[in-house]
């Protein structure tokens, strides 16, 4: 009988791109939560090719890296960003009038619940990583606290900038996290810091 061979394929660290596609997406969304633009006409296209699928190949590349986390999280997101961009297609007509009446907030409300529940223990993971994808990790907790409570019309003022002003957060640490990545791979060096995990739970 023959013996079996593992065969390792090397590919680079897929994270900046990831960080990167959240970056985008989140600053662009944000803007809209906080009245500086209007509508989501063209947060679409971000949400679609940035949010979702610049963190999908992340995702894809960070399983071949045998790296579950980083592979959950980003292919978890991407799909959230994927959904989000069809919600905003039915809200708007696109798929008919009928699906756009008959649209309930509420069920929104839960899907952010479950990504809220997800997000919890991927934040205790993340404290095992390093500092800065921590605090995306909280703020993205702030997110989904914000969606969700806005989408159950609770205290909706509130949850509103809270998720605005949450996701404004995300953009700026992401793009810092993935600045850090690029240049810290392609100096050799800790260009910029990410701060060392906390060492709680290994």
């Amino acid at each position: 009988m023959e013996g079996t061979k593992d065969v390792k394929i090397v590919v680079a660290d897929p994270s900046a791109l990831g960080l990167f596609g959240l970056a985008v997406i989140t600053l662009v969304a944000s803007s809209q939560k906080l009245g500086l633009t209007s509508g989501v006409s063209l947060v679409l296209p971000w949400a679609i090719f940035l949010g979702a699928t610049a963190q999908l190949v992340a995702c894809l590349n960070d399983f071949k890296h045998n790296n579950t986390f980083g592979a959950t999280a980003f292919g978890a997101y991407a799909f959230f960003w994927y959904a989000m961009g069809m919600t905003w297609l039915i809200q708007n007509g696109a798929f008919g009038d009928n699906l756009a009446a008959a649209a309930d907030t509420k069920q929104l409300g839960f899907a952010f619940l479950s990504y809220l529940i997800f997000t919890v223990f991927m934040t205790i993971g993340s404290m095992e990583t390093n500092k800065v994808l921590f605090i995306i990790f909280v703020l993205i907790d702030f997110l989904f606290i914000g969606l969700t409570l806005n989408s159950f019309n609770i205290i909706p003022h509130l949850a509103h900038n809270i998720a605005a002003y949450s996701e404004l957060g995300i953009a700026i640490v992401s793009f810092y996290g993935c600045g850090a990545n690029v240049l810290n791979k392609h100096f050799g060096r800790v260009f910029l810091p990410v701060g060392k995990p906390f060492n709680i739970f290994k």
